[in-house]
């Protein structure tokens, strides 16, 4: 029996090991904890995010409309605590990293009410980072 949560494994394609290194490893600031010559692993705050030498960038991602923003449809993210998720979204500013949406608060005044921000990976990989007003029970109603 398992006594903790299960930790998260994504894998995602790249074009250029180094530039996932400095991306994930100086940008993002993750720690990288494995690697060979076409793949890379990062600690993802505490889950696997394995990328994959591919030769060439894959197909164009699709959108939906979210409380009135175009969301790339293909895309992970986590979770965070209010306090994490604002001291990330200011690091990644103070690093002139573009916000592809916001950071904003979505759904403002109802019970799933969040804040969120969407960057890219230099693969065209979209990353959503939020955090939820009501952290008890992680935006779940």
């Amino acid at each position: 029996m398992q006594n903790s949560a299960p930790i998260f494994h994504l894998a995602l394609p790249i074009t250029d090991i180094e530039a996932a290194r400095e991306f994930y490893g100086k940008v993002l600031g993750l720690k990288e904890k494995r690697s060979a010559f076409n793949w890379i692993d990062f600690d993802f705050w505490g889950h696997q995010l394995s990328l994959h030498l591919v030769k060439e960038k894959y197909q164009k991602n699709e959108s939906t409309m979210i409380d009135g923003d175009q969301v790339p449809a293909l895309h992970y993210g986590l979770i965070l605590d209010k306090d994490v998720w604002t001291k990330l979204k200011d690091d990644l500013s103070s690093k002139k990293v573009k916000f592809i949406i916001g950071p904003k608060t979505r759904f403002e005044g109802k019970e799933e009410e969040q804040g969120t921000f969407f960057i890219v990976d230099p693969f065209g990989n979209f990353i959503e980072i939020k955090c939820f007003k009501n952290q008890s029970n992680n935006g779940w109603v």
